[in-house]
């Protein structure tokens, strides 16, 4: 499987995934829709969705001694990959700020444990629709980013709501308490993630096999 991951990232990846995963530096602007940065951790996949299709590139792994569970679980390494590398990248940058002193995040939930883990289940939820919907015909890329970005754009504003709701205002904290209270969310978004790219994974590879290549 690592191999077809090798494969994806030197031949599937478009260009911008790369310039979208480095966008997680963005939590260090002062006042910036922080959520935002989800966004472009799904257009990269979908971008990259596309290039493939233009590359005929699901036929090209057709071709190849592996299965189509295979090549939808070296696709879904690839998204993987791409998003974790874009939430670890943002990681230095958070800490960054809170050395600097900058001031909360006026706009929104700023880049706390909490962030983090509601944005492990953004990209979960964002995940399991991209990637069932592509795969029911493996090439309407297009159609599967429309069905996706209607609860991403959803899930997006609750992130950012949570930051001005008083009863949750510990979410925006970066007290030590806070941070404590802060930990089974970031920890739930793992879970959440993992189990959503699983979910993922299980129904694609189900319609994927139904696809007459």
């Amino acid at each position: 499987m690592m191999k077809l991951l090798y494969k994806e990232i030197r031949l599937c990846a478009h260009p911008t995934s790369l310039v979208f995963a480095f966008l997680g530096c963005l939590v260090l602007v002062p006042a910036y829709p922080y959520s935002v940065i989800f966004l472009f951790g799904s257009l990269a996949p979908y971008i990259t969705f596309v290039n493939g299709r233009e590359t005929n590139d699901l036929w090209y792994t057709a071709i190849l001694p592996v299965s189509k569970a295979e090549s939808v679980g070296g696709k879904c390494l690839l998204v993987v990959s791409l998003q974790l590398f874009q939430l670890l990248f943002s990681v230095p940058f958070a800490m960054l700020r809170q050395g600097l002193h900058i001031a909360n995040n006026p706009v929104g939930l700023d880049a706390t444990p909490a962030w983090y883990g509601l944005g492990l289940l953004v990209y979960g939820v964002y995940d399991v629709l991209f990637l069932a919907s592509f795969y029911k015909s493996g090439y309407k890329a297009g159609r599967a980013f429309l069905l996706a970005s209607i609860p991403l754009g959803s899930m997006m504003v609750l992130v950012e709501a949570t930051a001005h709701i008083p009863a949750l205002s510990w979410m925006d904290s970066v007290q030590p308490e806070d941070l404590l209270r802060q930990l089974p969310i970031l920890l739930a978004g793992i879970i959440g993630y993992a189990a959503l790219l699983f979910l993922a994974y299980r129904i694609s590879v189900k319609r994927y096999e139904k696809v007459d290549l």
